[in-house]
């Protein structure tokens, strides 16, 4: 029966609903990528080239034409079955090893430095380290120069080098799996490594396919084999694979087996598979349907026999294993330009120190022979000559190199470090976050990308799919329209609701899985066994929702052995539900083969022949199968999309049915379910013969499989009899409105990208509380350029006029009726063809922009990347895009921050996304918490890191104009070393981690305190050249402060450059302590364990004989004035500082700062006060 199946289509039958079914675009989007990558440029506009066209409908036509060429000999991959040794004797095809691990033994140290070597800081340390092991510029002790690059490279070498074991060793354990394998006609264990393409394998139920193989026979008469692709494509519902009826009754121990397989080359489309068989002289087509895919797994079939055709990295599993796409944070790109600041200062200070010395030189020039410590002239031997001296103006160039060298750490090598460090602090506390865990899933939350934690504390606008983000994506039939009647179920429910229907065969009773709400009078007229034209009706219109479909039926086992329960598995949930309501109202599916299926209709088992079936694929937007009924009648049963089903219905007969239906249909759709239309029609021997011969050929063909496919079906779907409609609710998840409702109050703009029909995603608009009654509604739905180009600049005077009134208004009364009343712009995926790619995109954007909401129905997949682009290109806004299925992959990649839920769908967005979680809702404490949290952190944290080395540097520099600019430094090396990676680099990241400025209820509670992170309050040029200031007089005080006191004093170089280095320690610990907000015993132990440690390891340091100092510290600390210095350095410095911030926080506080206040002494009245505050962010007009 199998030649009657066709078989280049992407998919098993997608549900034709309303929507234009996700998994069905997804599957062509993902085919058109991948024929990109493989050598057909030419043959797609849409990912190959360089600019990406999002509004192209390219979807399936250019995509076909790839298969319009017979696949020669060239173009092809030839397999011989049961013979690897001719297969790979032309070509060495790939082995079946894999390997995931990024580097080997050899290449580790060379590729993992020369990826870490891509920071530039990193760069400019190592010429640092490199210009230090110079003798006329050693300033430091050569090995004290290079620790700090070392031990920066080491933690992540020592990360990488891990993360690659782990990867390496599940490769082994990968690699070293057995399978049976034929060799000599026996079947023999393997290594899974070891197997060759053109080898035949057999495998065993519950068994992971070990490499991508074409099915030749199955444990099933019928040559069917149930699949579990959730390692693939993360969908648990079992597909049916088939194997063709030539191959099946061969056994490949007793027959020999031989022929030859012709494949298209290795591509990443695991949706698609196009191929020819030649066999006992037959050519026969192989498609999608007839191929096992590596890390698949074998259910429900006690064994299956394939040959390789595919193995090892060329498997289409490890072609689609790509990591998560890097991204930058918008806060270290930022950074970026503070570095550079950083850089010129540091140019600055060094030259300054070299032109100083120039003059000094020049002044001194006739003394440098005699001058203690500089000594020119060397008279030990007999003749007097210079040395250490190159002429002035080398001494100058090296005096500015030598600077660079003792000033380096002006740019901040342990901010990496650290920012590292926090980064995976604050992915811990994220990921371990109660109210981010998913009960019904059993999902934890996800942390994908590390890098960009802090930008989930600036999103602007939020991209979400509907159906299985903002919906459940678990669907429940809840009425029908059969014959022109409503069935709405809304009239009572009988009891037979609550016992469900059942069967009983052989003593045994079985009843579906699921139950479903029935409504009395149609499940009358279903169990009715009159012939009326009614029950007839509703007879094939159950029997359409019973056999139009891909569903498996599966036989579980309950606690009670004389009952069974039905458990229908299918890729989609639509269908799911389709057939459960079919066994619920008595057209039970009880089994299904690749020739026949058996429907239980009403206690009587009939066999229907399935003489052909015509998949679902997203030009036609519908399916239809083809039945031999027990009558001896040939019947078409058709279902899909109502745009599309509408136009095939033969209107001359019974237009009354047809008009009420469609009146339904938009009543349906307003209620927010997803409908669908069914019809039918009887063939006769003329028609039937006449569609079985073009069917063969169309299914045998080598050249345009699909294009002729979808002829014969558009030539059997037509002149329909209207049946009915379907309506089937796709429930909102819980706490969705609130969700929605808090990221608006945030000053976030939710737009919403769905491929549901128009009135379903207006009405799923309304019960999220994205659209009010008060919602002025602007609707684009065009068919041309022209009209697209009149509607959008109809609708930009609509929406301006309703922004200048409300504007007007708030500027009058503080708060105004026409805010209260936005705009919702609507567009339809017919329109984005037209606007995206041309000089539309601007206006649309402009109309965008002032509305509060935005819909887009009926969008493929590239488009929905299309519009996050639009944004993207024209705005700095942060973007978020959130979605489930394989069709947001693109939108997901696209948008700055990906968010992927482990929902129904199966697991590519996950796999695409940067974070993952289970539910819509958990967006809110996501981002208004630990967004908020995070970018606070990280933007304090990065100040702070700037301003305690800046300190350093700047007491060094001072030191220098007092030493004749010669660079000698009081302090010592090893404290210059360790000031940064160990003194004082703990506490900021614990205070990265750790800190809160604000309680998780006042956050959730006051979503306007996001408009933080959108205000750049955190991390801004003011704040740093505030910073900047502030160091320049704090490093002031701290220098000169010892300088006056010890003036007259003869103490040594080494006793005040102690002093100096624990008064800059305990000065900048002390500056992070005023900036706490929390404190834990964490924050203790490191900011007062830092103080102690640099005592201790200064102490250290000084008690070695061979370095400088010795003892130094012992000397010094004995003295009162030593510790006078440093309560008068700490008061000094942090004084103007803590005035400042106190007059800040009193006279002119932030939104943060006044709900700190209320959050501290739980004053209600402050609390009222702070929403008076912070209320405008909601009533500003769009502007």
């Amino acid at each position: 029966m199998d030649s009657k199946r066709p078989a280049e289509n992407s998919l098993n039958i997608e549900s034709g609903f309303a929507s234009t079914t996700r998994r069905g675009i997804a599957a062509n989007s993902v085919r058109e990528v991948n024929f990109g990558d493989q050598h057909h440029h030419h043959h797609h506009r849409g990912v190959s080239t360089k600019h990406v066209r999002y509004g192209s409908r390219a979807t399936d036509s250019e995509v076909f034409s790839v298969s319009q060429r017979e696949i020669n000999d060239e173009d092809a991959r030839l397999v011989y079955i049961n013979d690897p040794g001719k297969t790979n004797e032309r070509f060495e095809f790939a082995g079946n090893s894999v390997r995931t691990g990024k580097y080997s033994i050899l290449t580790f140290l060379p590729r993992n430095l020369f990826e870490q070597f891509h920071r530039v800081a990193y760069i400019y340390f190592l010429v640092i380290a490199v210009l230090n092991q110079l003798p006329q510029l050693v300033v430091f002790g050569r090995g004290a120069s290079i620790l700090p690059l070392a031990f920066v490279l080491l933690v992540t070498t020592v990360k990488d080098a891990y993360e690659d074991y782990r990867r390496h060793r599940s490769d082994r354990i990968e690699n070293n799996r057995l399978a049976l394998v034929l060799v000599n006609n026996q079947f023999h264990s393997k290594r899974w490594k070891d197997i060759q393409v053109g080898e035949i394998i057999k495998l065993q139920a519950n068994e992971t396919i070990p490499c991508d193989m074409v099915v030749l026979s199955t444990s099933d008469p019928t040559g069917v084999a149930y699949v579990q692709t959730i390692n693939l494509d993360g969908e648990s519902n079992l597909k049916t694979r088939y194997a063709k009826q030539e191959t099946l009754s061969k056994f490949p121990e007793k027959d020999m087996i031989c022929g030859l397989i012709r494949c298209e080359k290795p591509n990443r489309n695991i949706y698609g598979f196009q191929a020819n068989m030649e066999i006992d002289g037959k050519k026969l087509s192989l498609g999608p349907s007839n191929v096992l895919l590596r890390g698949c797994e074998l259910k429900n079939t006690g064994w299956a026999i394939g040959v390789a055709v595919y193995a090892g990295r060329e498997t289409k599993a490890m072609l689609n294993s790509s990591g998560a796409s890097c991204k930058r944070s918008r806060l270290e790109s930022r950074m970026n330009f503070e570095i550079i600041v950083l850089s010129v200062f540091l140019i600055a200070l060094c030259t300054v120190v070299s032109v100083c010395a120039a003059v000094w030189l020049r002044r001194h020039r006739h003394e440098l022979d005699f001058l203690p410590f500089y000594r020119r002239k060397n008279y030990s031997k007999g003749k007097v000559e210079n040395y250490n001296y190159y002429g002035w103006g080398m001494e100058i160039f090296f005096t500015f190199l030598m600077s660079v060298i003792v000033f380096q750490i002006m740019i901040p090598i342990s901010l990496y470090i650290s920012m590292e460090l926090v980064r995976v602090g604050q992915a811990y506390f994220m990921i371990r976050d109660t109210q981010l865990y998913d009960e019904t899933s059993n999902s934890r939350f996800q942390c994908r990308a590390l890098n960009i934690n802090e930008d989930l504390g600036q999103i602007k606008y939020v991209f979400s799919d509907k159906t299985g983000t903002l919906t459940e994506n678990k669907m429940e039939f809840q009425c029908a329209s059969i014959g022109g009647v409503d069935y709405s179920g809304r009239k009572g429910i009988s009891e037979e609701e609550h016992a469900g229907y059942s069967v009983r065969v052989d003593g045994i009773i079985f009843r579906p899985k699921m139950k479903v709400n029935v409504d009395p009078e149609l499940q009358q007229l279903a169990q009715s066994r009159k012939n009326t034209i009614k029950c007839k009706q509703v007879h094939d219109f159950f029997l359409a929702l019973a056999a139009c479909n891909a569903i498996v039926p599966l036989v579980i086992d309950t606690s009670d052995p004389t009952t069974k329960l039905i458990d229908y598995q299918g890729e989609s949930p639509d269908e799911q539900a389709l057939v459960y309501a079919a066994a619920t109202y008595g057209f039970m599916l009880i089994e299904r083969t690749s020739g026949h299926i058996v429907i239980d209709i009403q206690g009587q088992r009939q066999r229907f022949n399935v003489l052909g079936l015509h998949e679902f694929d997203s030009d036609r937007k519908r399916m239809s199968v083809i039945l031999g009924c027990p009558d001896k009648t040939v019947k078409v049963f058709v279902k899909g999309a109502d745009t599309t089903m509408l136009s095939v219905i033969d209107e001359s007969v019974n237009q009354n049915t047809l008009h009420a239906t469609e009146v339904h249909l938009h009543a349906y759709s307003s209620m927010g379910l997803r409908t669908l239309v069914v019809g039918m029609r009887e063939l006769n021997p003329s028609e039937f013969e006449q569609w079985h011969t073009s069917f063969e050929a169309a299914s045998t063909a080598l050249i345009g499989r699909a294009a002729l496919l979808r002829k014969v079906a558009g030539n059997i779907e037509s002149n329909l009899i209207i049946l009915g409609a379907s309506g089937i609710e796709d429930k909102l998840q819980q706490g969705v409105p609130e969700a929605i409702e808090s990221l608006r109050t945030a000053g976030i703009k939710v737009w919403v990208l769905t491929g549901d029909k128009q009135e379903t995603a207006i009405s799923i608009g309304y019960s999220s509380k994205l659209l009010t009654s008060t919602t002025r509604q602007i609707i684009i739905n065009s068919n041309s350029k022209e009209s697209c180009r009149r509607c959008l600049q109809q609708a930009t005077a609509t929406a301006k006029k309703l922004v200048t009134v409300s504007g007007v208004t708030c500027d009058t009364e503080g708060t105004s009726v026409a805010a209260l009343t936005p705009a919702a712009l609507i567009v339809d995926g017919t329109s984005l063809v037209y606007i995206l790619d041309s000089e539309l995109e601007e206006q649309l954007f402009k109309l965008a922009s002032k509305c509060s909401v935005v819909l887009c129905c009926r969008v493929a997949p590239l488009q929905k990347a299309g519009i996050v682009d639009l944004v993207k290109s024209r705005t700095t806004d942060m973007t978020l895009a959130i979605g489930d299925g394989a069709n947001d992959v693109s939108m997901i990649q696209m948008a700055d921050v990906g968010v992927g839920i482990s929902g129904q769908e199966g697991r590519q967005a996950v796999m695409a996304s940067d974070f993952a979680m289970g539910q819509f809702r958990f967006l809110v404490p996501l981002l208004l918490v630990h967004g908020h949290w995070n970018y606070q952190r990280m933007g304090y944290a990065i100040l702070y890191n700037f301003y305690r080395n800046a300190v350093f540097v700047f007491v060094l520099f001072w030191y220098v104009l007092f030493t004749c600019f010669s660079l000698t430094t009081a302090i010592t090396e090893w404290s210059s070393v360790l000031y940064s990676v160990l003194y004082t680099s703990l506490p900021t990241i614990v205070v990265g981690i750790l800190d809160k400025d604000l309680g998780r209820r006042t956050l959730l509670k006051y979503p306007q305190l996001y408009g933080a992170g959108h205000r750049q309050e955190c991390y801004n040029s003011k704040l740093f050249w505030l910073g900047m200031m502030d160091t320049v007089w704090q490093s002031l005080a701290a220098f000169f402060i010892p300088v006056f006191a010890y003036w007259g004093s003869t103490v040594d170089s080494s006793s005040i450059g102690d002093l100096w280095t624990i008064a800059v320690v305990i000065l900048v610990n002390l500056h992070l302590a005023m900036d706490v907000i929390r404190w834990t015993w964490t924050t203790h132990a490191a900011i007062w364990g830092s103080i102690v440690a640099t005592f201790i390891c200064v102490s250290v340091i000084d008690a070695f004989p061979s370095l400088v100092g010795y003892w130094a510290i012992f000397h010094v600390a004995k003295t009162g004035l030593f510790w006078l210095c440093l309560l008068g350095i700490v008061v000094v410095a942090l004084l103007p500082r803590f005035v400042v911030k106190f007059l800040y926080q009193y006279y002119s506080p932030c939104d943060v700062q006044i709900a700190r206040e209320a959050e501290k002494f739980g004053n209600l009245r402050e609390l009222g006060a702070i929403q008076k505050e912070m209320d405008p962010v909601l009533d500003r007009p769009q502007r």
